[in-house]
């Protein structure tokens, strides 16, 4: 995809910038739109699910939207609404077009005058059926429209809603006759778009789930501090204010079985008590937000959806643990999580819920996945590099500044307000016998039905991947599940039936972690996916030990190599050596668990290690092992030649074509266009 945008925009080898300083290409750790991936961000807006054939489409699109001066007519004032639409706004959501549908049905109720009232909400869950738009009618029937095109928005409208006004009924009636009359193109009916509630698909995408951290999702407006309140937003809070100690507090969370919902899962309980009990007048309540793995992206969209459901749990925590004053953690690639959080603390600063007795302020992290690690977050806190710190110490006793700090991640915080609500039993009757309550996970990767899910925990692997997510993407084989980021390990589909609890995912060599969960298919090279995270992490290591520092990069070294066809005899013992090192001898827990995806792959899948010391890579994914040629089958149409970012192919129409090895990047594009299938990928063959 870079190497794409480089090509297409003119970049210099030696440069990042476009030569008409309009454009500069930079790669980044994450999005947050895992579902979408691979995803670009230019200036405001995020594209999912692009290639390298659509960077053209991508990049006139958005010098299209800059000349594009979009404004919205305000609504006429004439009377009460009486009905809504309600459309999901989160990132994902608006990757996907749903900030464009928005805007459409703005403009249609502002030019029409009809009854309804737009509402934004927050994540709907359903990432691969967005945009999402419901229609609630006058009469209170609800009706659901799933992938909505833009420009089917007006029509969905009135669907369902008049004009107000005569005037207003025969200008619109007649402007979409006049359109249908005049333009080419067929219409689809807007039934085309209704996903009825009992559908098979939804039913299953959705009945397995538990929502206790996303209650009243795809409901609730995330800034709507009235609203909030009315579906017993803060009712938590006032009960621990007049009724309930502070040492009763820490009890409730103790007996409710809670767990810290990303590393290991520490039991939040003890946590809080050991604030609590640590001496000194100022304490400190943070919650980390600095969620950086690949394939992740709960925390961003708990902070999107549900600020206040977090505030309130922090609010609780400061009770608990006799702390004036609370920080939001948030990386700065979630600008929008950043917003929402600032809006929904204004709100409550103005109705008095924060102020004198406990306040919130938002710090944004640089983008460091190595901050998630709470006391390298507590270096960036006081305006130092990020760094881990040496423990003890624990930030429980020295924290922030010195001082008694209580860390917890979003989800963490965002369980409380339930469990005081309903009760720690009623909670710890979720789950596992180890592992209670729900666990938020986003559903990434080869799957039909990617998504932001939360289940009970226990549940199996095969059950989130096969029912939830409606299984492999074209009815291939599955191959593993990648669970837990680059923390995690790589789970082969012989053991899908492993239940989803801490314990029983560290026994089979991945971990929980904040809840990434990748599914990946038959095409995907396990040796070139431990590559991938052993990259990112190498890359993330703040190279303060040196086991991390050197021994992740002399992994990524041994990796690379049989990635590129310079593996040989040794190296997979070498490999699996340094990885029992670096998780020994790390400073923290971003170095103690770089090597599970390789440790995992080693075990489970090492056939594949072996044959690519032999210079094979089994899945063809591995651009350093194969070759591309083309078959006599060949009709001479040159598409491959125009679509050839390299040139590696010269057109020559109604001739076998031929590619030229040294010049191809093996890309893919000239196999992904051509109509015959002429196009052969071949084991790459090494002198003996």
């Amino acid at each position: 995809m870079t190497e794409a945008l480089v090509r297409m925009l003119k970049i210099p080898e030696d440069g990042d910038t476009s030569p008409d300083r309009m454009f500069t290409v930079e790669k980044v750790a994450c999005l947050g739109c895992c579902t979408l991936a691979p995803a670009v961000k230019i200036g405001g807006i995020t594209y999912g699910h692009q290639s390298p054939d659509t960077v053209e489409d991508m990049v006139a699109d958005f010098i299209a939207r800059l000349e594009e001066e979009k404004t919205i007519p305000e609504p006429p004032p004439e009377g009460p609404a009486e009905g809504e639409i309600l459309l999901g706004l989160g990132s994902c959501c608006v990757s996907r077009g749903s900030g464009e549908v928005y805007h459409r049905v703005q403009t249609a109720i502002a030019r029409t005058g009809v009854a309804a009232r737009v509402k934004r909400v927050g994540c709907v869950g359903m990432c691969h059926r967005t945009p999402l738009m419901d229609v609630i009618t006058p009469d209170g029937k609800n009706f659901r429209y799933s992938n909505v095109d833009p420009e089917d928005a007006s029509r969905i409208v009135l669907k369902h809603f008049s004009p107000r006004g005569l005037h207003r009924k025969i200008g619109t009636h007649a402007a979409m006759w006049l359109e249908k009359l005049l333009t080419d193109e067929s219409w689809r009916p807007v039934e085309h778009y209704l996903l009825p509630p009992r559908e098979k698909q939804v039913t299953e995408f959705l009945e397995p789930q538990k929502h206790v951290v996303t209650e009243h999702f795809g409901h609730l407006d995330p800034t709507d501090i009235k609203e909030y309140k009315r579906l017993g937003g803060f009712e938590a809070l006032g009960l621990c204010e007049t009724e309930t100690a502070a040492g009763d507090i820490v009890e409730t969370v103790i007996r409710s079985g809670l767990r810290g919902r990303g590393g290991g899962g520490y039991p939040a309980g003890l946590k809080w008590k050991a604030v609590a009990e640590a001496a000194g007048g100022t304490k400190y309540v943070i919650c980390n937000g600095d969620e950086g793995d690949p394939g992740a992206f709960m925390d961003r969209m708990l902070l999107e959806s549900f600020p206040y459901r977090i505030i309130e749990g922090m609010a609780i925590a400061a009770l608990a643990v006799g702390a004036k004053q609370g920080i939001f953690y948030i990386r700065a690639e979630y600008p929008l999580a950043v917003e929402r959080v600032g809006e929904a603390i204004s709100r409550c600063r103005e109705v008095g819920i924060l102020g004198d007795l406990f306040d919130l302020r938002i710090c944004e992290g640089a983008g460091a996945f190595v901050c998630g690690e709470e006391t390298a977050l507590l270096e960036s806190l006081e305006g130092r590099r990020g760094t881990p710190r040496l423990r003890p110490p624990y930030p429980s006793d020295s924290g922030l500044e010195g001082k008694p700090t209580l860390v917890n991640n979003v989800e963490t915080y965002a369980n409380i307000p339930w469990i005081f609500r309903n009760g720690p039993e009623a909670f710890s009757g979720i789950g596992s016998e180890g592992s209670r309550g729900t666990k938020v996970f986003a559903l990434a990767g080869k799957v039909n039905r990617g998504g932001l899910i939360e289940v009970p925990m226990g549940i199996s692997l095969r059950r989130i991947v096969e029912e939830i997510g409606g299984g492999v993407q074209g009815g291939k084989a599955l191959k593993a599940v990648q669970v837990g980021g680059p923390s995690g390990g790589c789970v082969p589909a012989s053991m899908l039936d492993t239940p989803v609890d801490y314990e029983a995912l560290l026994e089979i060599g991945s971990m929980m972690g904040s809840g990434g969960m990748v599914v990946l298919d038959e095409d995907d090279c396990m040796v070139d996916i431990a590559r991938y995270f052993l990259e990112f992490t190498q890359d993330q290591s703040c190279g303060k030990c040196t086991s991390c520092r050197i021994g992740t990069r002399r992994m990524l070294d041994i990796l690379e190599n049989l990635c590129e066809g310079r593996g040989s005899a040794g190296q997979i013992e070498e490999l699996e050596l340094l990885a029992r090192r670096v998780k020994l001898g790390s400073l923290c827990q971003l170095g103690g668990t770089a090597p599970n995806p390789v440790l995992s792959t080693l075990k489970y899948f090492r056939d594949e290690y072996l044959q690519h010391v032999e210079g094979k890579c089994p899945t063809g994914k591995c651009r350093g092992l194969v070759t591309y040629s083309i078959t006599s089958d060949c009709i001479g149409c040159t598409r491959c030649a125009q679509q050839c970012p390299v040139e590696a192919i010269e057109p020559v129409p109604l001739q076998q074509h031929q590619i030229d090895t040294e010049k191809c990047i093996r890309c893919g594009k000239c196999k992904a266009v051509c109509p015959v299938d002429a196009v052969e990928v071949q084991q790459r063959r090494w002198p003996e």
